[in-house]
């Protein structure tokens, strides 16, 4: 399983509904990401704004992929663009920068 460790920038004037839409986020979405293989996700959001995204997955570009074929995915992209800084791309689940694992206590 290969641990992926990501960063997005939300617009700090954003953040509290940013906050509110990931404490309920909708089941389909969900349903999709466990079935596209994302295990364990976290977010963790800092105060400017900075976004850190922790998952497990077999696959990376395979789990991306899986998520590209749902229509779900398509939605919440389309409604979490706004919250979003300097999104290459366009869309937070293609413009996440990915960052290289350093160190791991196992």
């Amino acid at each position: 399983m290969r641990r992926i460790c990501f960063t997005l920038q939300v617009r700090p004037d954003r953040l509290d509904e940013y906050r509110r839409r990931h404490a309920a986020v909708w089941p389909d979405m969900l349903a999709a990401l466990r079935t596209a293989g994302w295990h364990d996700y976290s977010l963790f959001l800092r105060d400017d704004g900075l976004l850190v995204g922790y998952f497990l997955t077999e696959d990376l570009d395979a789990s991306l992929d899986a998520m590209e074929a749902t229509e779900v995915n398509a939605r919440w992209q389309a409604e979490m663009a706004p919250f979003f800084a300097d999104l290459p791309g366009g869309r937070p689940d293609r413009g996440f920068l990915v960052l290289e694992e350093v160190f791991h206590l196992s």
